[in-house]
């Protein structure tokens, strides 16, 4: 090749869609980052993977450029899920390996997931369990139900962190990861999420979401054995909420 030429060639349809992806993917923090996987923080109204009306600007472009890997293509690495509107952690898988490991332990129940709720109403007794299987709702499908024809298990517990004039602060922990299992189930025990326009009641405290925060992951690695801890903050948004609930 002499100084001067040019050489023309095409991106690989599969490389230039990656690379769109990724200029598109919203900023994103790490809370914990290793070799064989990441935990990231998740903002609110950041969907985390492609689906009907989000083609792009997902969690799952973002994790491109963090070297997410295993699972299906436009969901890669990603093990376990947070609704749009939840704000908190996620751990994702960077190799196959990792992948296949961390689903293991999403199934063994031994991936600890800890949320803040801020719920309207005050709780019978400082903690409990709730087992209700979850699914569909018979009427709505853009809801999820007790009322269901696709019956799931799900298991949800909770613990009172404080007890304010209207409402409660809860500590929930996900025995399960059904989709919008804590909203139902907190709902079904006439605890509804502050906030959530689905399930309880919108705009309360000046919320523009659902009070729902996980602020806490814990695993043992799946690849090298230790420990691996990782908390989140309240948000803004819902600090501020907390405020005017007191």
């Amino acid at each position: 090749m002499q100084e001067g030429e040019e050489i023309a060639f095409e991106v690989p349809e599969r490389e230039a869609a990656v690379a769109a992806a990724v200029e598109e993917s919203p900023s994103l923090h790490v809370a914990h980052q290793d070799e064989h996987l990441l935990v990231v923080d998740k903002p609110p109204g950041l969907v985390v993977h492609p689906g009907a009306g989000h083609a792009a600007g997902t969690l799952a472009d973002a994790l491109l450029s963090h070297g997410a890997a295993g699972g299906e293509e436009g969901r890669l690495g990603i093990v376990h899920r947070l609704d749009r509107d939840t704000s908190g952690l996620l751990v994702v898988a960077r190799s196959n390996e990792a992948f296949e490991r961390l689903q293991e332990l999403v199934r063994a129940r031994k991936l600890e997931r800890e949320y803040l709720a801020l719920v309207r109403g005050k709780p019978r007794s400082r903690s409990g369990r709730i087992e209700a299987p979850i699914g569909r709702d018979r009427r709505d499908a853009t809801r999820q139900s007790l009322d269901t024809e696709t019956p799931r298990e799900a298991v949800t517990h909770f613990e009172l962190e404080e007890r304010l004039p209207r409402h409660a602060l809860l500590r929930v922990r996900l025995e399960t990861g059904r989709m919008h299992q804590i909203r139902v189930h907190l709902a079904a025990i006439n605890l509804p999420v502050a906030g959530d326009a689905v399930y309880g009641i919108g705009g309360e405290l000046g919320l523009e979401r659902q009070f729902l925060h996980a602020v806490r992951l814990g695993f043992d690695h799946p690849i090298t054995g230790r420990r691996v801890e990782a908390t989140s903050p309240l948000p803004h948004d819902l600090a501020a909420a907390l405020a005017r609930a007191r």
